[in-house]
């Protein structure tokens, strides 16, 4: 069974230029000048339950663009794509309750708050009972090694340590699908190929 489906996904930016200097500054304001970018461009692929995959590739060369797309935090321009049978353009809440997401330079923990009270939190959002939530919470603390940290406000943590509590509250909620975007950025090597030996006990 396919999770994902992608049927030649295009994604096009607007970007403003102007020239160097004062002069172009001026001239910007009164004449502005667009260039057309292509982020994405006809990007066609399926992923099956239970399959891992990742992209690979350069910066810029469209990956997160693609994955905010499969999200529906971005609509493609043309295209196709559906996730667990749902459109990401048109169903975008209903979504929301069975992905989960982790954008590596966007954090979506309260760093005044501790990782539990984060993570008791996003249970709330998700609708899980209390005693629903204080479970899940219970087994993801144990299979990411919380204990020492799990009641330390987020800002006084590592950036490893972050990184960990940020993937547990994507997955509060029992997602079908994660969606990863650069999870490890800024991580060492150590820890990264500790957290994706912890995602792959999950699989």
């Amino acid at each position: 069974m396919k999770v994902i489906e992608a049927e030649e996904l295009s994604k096009n930016f607007r970007v403003k230029q102007k020239e160097k200097g004062m002069k172009g500054s001026i001239k910007a304001i009164f004449h502005s000048q667009t260039e057309e970018i292509k982020a994405v461009d006809k990007v066609s692929f399926g992923v099956e339950e239970g399959e891992v995959l990742a992209f690979i590739g350069p910066n810029g060369a469209g990956k997160s663009t693609t994955i905010k797309m499969l999200t529906g935090i971005l609509y493609p321009d043309s295209g196709k794509v559906e996730v667990l049978g749902i459109n990401p353009v048109k169903k975008r809440k209903q979504l929301a309750y069975q992905i989960g997401t982790v954008f590596g330079q966007k954090e979506q923990l309260w760093t005044h708050l501790t990782p539990y009270d984060n993570f008791r939190f996003f249970g709330a959002i998700y609708d899980l009972s209390g005693e629903e939530t204080e479970k899940r919470i219970a087994e993801l603390a144990d299979i990411f090694e919380l204990a020492d940290f799990i009641n330390t406000p987020v800002r006084n943590l590592s950036l490893g340590q972050r990184i960990r509590c940020e993937i547990v509250a994507s997955l509060i909620h029992k997602p079908k699908v994660l969606f990863l975007d650069e999870r490890t950025i800024g991580v060492d090597t150590v820890v990264m190929e500790r957290i994706g030996l912890l995602l792959l006990e999950l699989t």
